[in-house]
């Protein structure tokens, strides 16, 4: 059995700024930084540093400089390359960050080779013998609905980490989804309500759980995290406490934390509980694909609380 993680891979362009500029301002960085991003290369990053089982990541590079730069990067992480494919006169996609004093962050991306794909995906192939299958919404929409039915024909449980949010396709994406985990503003954009509190939290990943998938997980950062499930009822998990310097794929790392003990048999919500402490120890450093900390620092921060 197997995790196979369909998505993009970006090299992260990160600079370190006072506070996020606004509308017309330039002002100077404290610091920057190049790295290995993109939600799926994140994902598939976290996947491979906490599973035991294999992890196939499925990805799309162009032709250009970039492209080495991120087959570099990712085998330097033991991630499996043998499904990353070059989308012929495409560019490698790159995302642009910014990070403030207070670890908050905004981000554009270029898509690139991400959004390359043809409307079938990457082919059935890719999630055969695959346990458990993690999408997000950086490939195009109908690439990945194909690959998200091509990976519940051949019995995987699908994650969809629903980011960035595709207007007009939400309904249809999370219908396909087994569990769902959008963060407080992806839960705002899908239902129309902040959730302000844990209860408010449950209520809504209720109402998501009745738009078809059979668990809903509503990320609420350093608040931690609500949820709700057809067959295992519904909780929060508390937030582990950390030193928080920059929160860039915290919600990835959690995503594939969440794939590797889900892989291995374990019951809904010590599956969270390990996903969580994999996201609040990524915010404890900086970048994205890097943040990832080992198998052992997640197991003992768990053992802790």
């Amino acid at each position: 059995m197997s995790i196979t993680v369909f998505g993009s891979v970006n090299l992260d362009l990160t600079v370190s700024v006072h506070h996020l500029p606004v509308a017309g301002e330039t002002s100077h960085a404290a610091g920057f930084q190049t790295g290995l991003g993109g939600k799926g290369a994140n994902q598939a990053v976290a996947a491979t540093r906490l599973a035991t089982c294999p992890v196939k990541f499925v990805a799309a590079v162009g032709e250009d400089s970039f492209a080495d730069k991120l087959r570099a990067d990712l085998q330097k992480m033991t991630v499996d390359i043998s499904n990353l494919v070059t989308m012929k006169g495409a560019e490698s996609g790159i995302a642009l960050i910014h990070v403030d004093q207070s670890s908050q962050n905004s981000i554009t991306v270029v898509g690139g080779a991400n959004m390359a794909w043809p409307d079938e995906g990457p082919g059935a192939d890719v999630f055969k013998g695959c346990k458990v299958a993690l999408f997000q919404l950086e490939t195009p929409i109908p690439a990945t609905l194909a690959a998200m039915r091509a990976a519940r024909a051949a019995g995987a449980v699908v994650i969809l980490d629903p980011a960035p949010i595709a207007e007009g396709h939400m309904e249809v994406l999370i219908a396909e989804a087994d569990i769902v985990t959008p963060n407080e503003t992806e839960t705002a954009a899908i239902t129309g309500t902040m959730p302000g509190s844990f209860l408010e939290a449950q209520t809504l990943a209720k109402s998501l759980v009745a738009m078809g998938p059979k668990v809903a997980i509503v990320k609420l950062g350093a608040k931690g995290l609500a949820y709700a499930s057809r067959h295992d009822g519904e909780g929060v998990i508390e937030p582990y406490v950390v030193k928080a310097i920059d929160t860039v794929a915290a919600g990835d790392s959690f995503n594939g934390g969440l794939a590797a003990a889900l892989a291995e048999g374990r019951s809904l919500q010590d599956a969270l509980k390990f996903a969580a402490a994999a996201g609040a120890l990524a915010t404890t450093r900086r970048g994205a694909g890097e943040t990832v900390l080992s198998r052992q620092e997640v197991d003992d921060l768990v053992a802790a609380n």
